[in-house]
């Protein structure tokens, strides 16, 4: 595999995979083409249809107002709650019996839910928040592994109007206490660890550290995982299962009826300048979106098992693993371990064991298993596969083509969806009947319109590389960023007026098909994972050796794009391996293992221009032997 095989999966291409006869069968979607003129002919009238599949306790008297751009406003005058139509509804059907949750975890553990058992345990958790003093509106920080309670708490917030801030477990002291001040929240769940390749991440330790410069937090509940010990201060530490005993623990909770538009939760998101931003989503719209895109794309049905193999503390697991799933009424899988741990073959001896229906992962995990040959999937049955999917980061062709032909035995479709943290829902996707081509997310969902424009705004011809650009509102769109409108403003939709500026270069090729090529600004994409420059070089200067920092994202085999630090040292420090090696060790314990440099380069000054701003285009240019390109405004 090259650099730039996985650098820029976008070549574009003829080659089609089209679906089989019994894929087209069972779809719930048979023509694309009808439903996409539907929804370009009438807006409203598509959301409005996919709307009215759900449950609400007031309609809507707008579906739509756009009246204020771009904040624009869904299901207007609508009452509702995502928890209701995620847990509540089933309660009265046969589905309050059906497995909700099946988890497993990195030490062979299992557990499962009931979409009963699973609403026992949110009215319960709910309860306890009341309890502890937590009202609609306040916000309720959530850094927890890959363990069943993280959805509980996840849902537990939503039903009594609290809005959660979940933090990547795998993020260190500082990113977890930015995140903390930030949001003002007032009660943190985190657990005393998690098991991640064998070892325990001690979450509680990092929570307490945070928490040193975190007035805002009066409560801080904490599920026992691996049972080590943890320090409880008295007063404002209380173990999640003393509680959940405890009378004030009922097993009913009045779900609270929510405006469309009244906030769901914030996630961060890193960016190239300035602290991570807080994108707001609303409880209408949204779940709207992802019940409707999770519907079509991977055409969920009753008797599925579906596997979103990411990270709750992503967008990915809040849209597709805790909420349009339960919405959906399906069965998930949750793993709580590394892909590879303790041999390469975890991941496809899960999926025979518990007839997995449905993959959807990340390039950086397919590409970390193809390392390991064909012989480790091929020990296993993975006959009960009927679709695959993508997420995170363009696909490369080869990974794409090993995935369908070794995972899916060229009978399973990939689903290999572009979508954001501030989109909420997949904006870029296939549908099973769709023909595919190896690398590309295909074609705009439904309603949406997708424009690849140069830097004067102008549409680009098929096949030129352009930014891409978004020019309808859909129902999950970010509402704001919070406490900062005028930062959403100017970052989404100043450049091209009206038009959602992604951040993403993406080229459409002469099929109408889109490409997705990479990162237009400094972020840095891991493993799927976005991680800002002004993070990772704030990081490297607070060490005191370091003076002045860059990072740039360079190709990486496995990974998609490593971190590559550049830093000027201050005086009396002498470059060496040694203080290389201490240094991403630094990073690493300041915003956690996955920001950790893959290599740290010493340097006399760094590439900027005249008014002082560091140009990482130069830098990774030099970094890759490339030319440099206009330089004009270099400074001397």
């Amino acid at each position: 595999m090259s650099e730039s095989d996985v650098e820029t999966p976008a070549v574009t291409t003829s080659e089609f995979y089209y679906p089989s006869a019994a894929v087209i069968e069972r779809a719930r979607l048979k023509d694309w083409d009808a439903l996409a003129r539907y929804a370009a002919e009438d807006l409203q009238g598509f959301w409005a249809d996919e709307a009215s599949e759900l449950d609400w306790y007031q309609p809507w008297d707008q579906v739509l107002d756009d009246s204020n751009p771009p904040f624009f406003r869904w299901f207007v005058g609508a009452k509702c709650n995502i928890v209701h139509n995620a847990l509540d509804r089933h309660q009265a059907t046969e589905r309050r019996n059906k497995l909700a949750l099946i988890w497993v975890g990195e030490n062979g553990s299992v557990r499962t839910y009931s979409y009963f058992a699973l609403n026992r345990e949110v009215c319960q958790f709910a309860n306890v928040l009341k309890a502890m003093g937590v009202k609609k509106g306040d916000r309720v920080t959530i850094y927890m592994p890959r363990i069943p309670e993280i959805t509980i708490a996840m849902l537990a917030c939503a039903k009594i109007g609290a809005i959660h801030s979940v933090v990547y477990g795998g993020f260190s002291v500082d990113a977890l206490q930015g995140r903390i001040e930030d949001s003002e929240s007032k009660v943190a769940i985190t657990a005393d660890g998690g098991w991640m390749n064998g070892k325990v991440v001690e979450l509680k330790k990092t929570m307490d550290e945070a928490l040193k410069r975190c007035p805002t937090i009066e409560t801080v509940l904490v599920v026992q995982r691996t049972g080590h010990q943890v320090n409880m201060e008295t007063g404002r530490d209380y173990w999640y299962h003393d509680l959940m005993k405890l009378p004030i623990a009922g097993s009913k909770c009045a779900t609270e009826v929510m405006d469309a538009d009244d906030p769901l939760y914030m996630l961060y998101t890193s960016g190239t300048t300035g602290k991570p931003k807080a994108i707001l989503h609303v409880h209408g719209g949204y779940m709207v979106g992802i019940y409707s895109t999770l519907k079509y794309v991977f055409d969920l049905r009753d008797d599925d098992r579906w596997w979103c193999a990411a990270d709750p503390g992503w967008v990915t697991g809040h849209s597709y693993i805790v909420y349009a799933p339960l919405i959906m009424g399906a069965t998930s899988f949750m793993y709580e371990g590394a892909p590879t741990y303790p041999y390469p073959n975890r991941w496809w001896s899960l999926i025979e064991k518990y007839g997995i229906n449905v993959l959807y992962t990340a390039p950086t995990a397919i590409r970390g298993l193809m390392r390991f040959g064909e012989s480790w999937p091929h020990r296993h049955d993975l006959s009960s596969l009927r679709l695959l999917g993508s997420v995170g980061e363009p696909i490369n062709p080869e990974a794409w083509r090993w995935y369908h032909r070794v995972i899916g035995a060229e009978r399973c479709p990939i689903m290999d969806t572009w979508w954001q943290t501030e989109t909420g829902m997949f904006m870029i996707t296939p549908t099973p009947v769709m023909p595919l081509k190896p690398g590309s997310g295909t074609r705009p969902f439904f309603g949406q319109e997708v424009e690849i424009l140069d830097e004067a705004g102008n549409p680009v011809r098929d096949d030129e590389e352009g930014y891409l650009v978004l020019t309808k509102p859909w129902p999950a769109m970010m509402r704001t960023i919070y406490k900062d409108p005028d930062r959403y403003v100017s970052q989404y939709w100043s450049k091209y007026p009206g038009k959602y500026l992604a951040g993403d270069s993406a080229r459409r090729d002469k099929d109408g098909y889109f490409w997705i090529i990479g990162r237009v600004d400094d972020v840095i994409k891991v493993s799927g994972y976005r991680l800002g420059t002004a993070e990772i070089e704030s990081a490297l200067v607070s060490h005191p050796a370091v003076a002045e920092a860059a990072a740039i994202g360079l190709a990486h085999e496995i990974k998609g794009q490593a971190i590559h630090a550049f830093c000027i040292l201050r005086q009396g420090f002498q470059p060496s391996p040694g203080l290389a090696d201490e240094l991403r060790a630094h990073v690493g314990q300041h915003l956690g293992p996955i920001a950790k440099p893959e290599a740290v380069n010493f340097v006399d000054k760094l590439p900027k221009t005249r008014s002082g701003k560091i140009m990482r285009r130069v830098l990774k240019a030099r970094a890759q032997g490339l030319p440099e390109g206009d330089i004009s405004t270099l400074e001397e």
